[in-house]
């Protein structure tokens, strides 16, 4: 009952959930300006990734994070899902281990794109839409 989002007020889940949100944003927004300094890859890729974990833990407020976890695993998300999840991981990796730019940039690319193939599966038809309008463009 505790990890349930119903024990929490309708308001204070709102809330939470647009401050989780929001700092994701503001992370990400932080992240791609540190981009420019030197030795800035590092910060950007952890608070890019930081940013994206906030947008992530943002719904939970919202769906608690037992559902959220099921919605995220359910088959027509899995895939998006444990790309996202990987890229967060190997974009740390490669950033802090590995000592290479390009592939964390390259992760950060990837993590975006899982996440946005992620947050469309929430908007009926959206994904039937972007491939429809991708395979439009390309032929």
């Amino acid at each position: 009952k505790v990890l349930d989002a119903s024990t929490l007020s309708f308001g204070t889940r709102v809330r939470w959930f647009a401050i989780c949100f929001v700092a994701g944003i503001l992370c990400s927004f932080l992240g791609t300006a540190l981009l420019w300094l030197p030795k800035g890859i590092k910060l950007f890729a952890v608070f890019y990734t930081l940013g994206n974990i906030a947008a992530l833990a943002s719904t939970c407020f919202l769906m608690g994070p037992v559902k959220q976890l099921k919605a995220m695993f359910d088959p027509k998300r899995l895939i998006a899902t444990v790309v996202m999840l990987l890229c967060l991981i190997l974009t740390l990796c490669a950033v802090f281990w590995w000592n290479k730019k390009g592939l964390a940039m390259l992760f950060c690319i990837l993590q975006f794109l899982a996440m946005t193939w992620y947050s469309l599966s929430y908007i009926p038809f959206a994904r039937d839409a972007v491939i429809k309008c991708f395979s439009s463009c390309l032929g």
